[in-house]
């Protein structure tokens, strides 16, 4: 049917998966951005389908809009990845 949105991808719990185009529009943000969050350890959880193409859960979208107010804030990326990892630990 022309005109209807591309069926997601779900992981294997029934989590839906979103291509990099939806999380760019949705969240701002440019490509590089993204590659460099996912290559600090900002985000995560991220898949490949059958074409190569990245996937992200929708946990990405909260992550984002936290990691853009704290640089709005004046925290750097490094600052943020300690905050992060700081949260995780204190999880456990």
């Amino acid at each position: 049917m022309a005109g209807s949105p591309p069926k997601l991808e779900h992981t294997a719990e029934g989590d839906p998966l979103y291509p990099a185009g939806q999380i760019l529009r949705s969240a701002g943000i440019s490509r590089q951005q993204l590659y460099q969050y996912t290559a600090l350890g900002l985000i995560g959880g991220i898949r490949f389908n059958k074409n190569g193409y990245r996937l992200y859960p929708k946990s990405v979208f909260r992550h984002l809009k936290l990691i853009r107010s704290l640089n709005r804030l004046g925290y750097t990326l490094a600052d943020i990845k300690e905050l992060f990892s700081q949260r995780l630990v204190s999880q456990r």
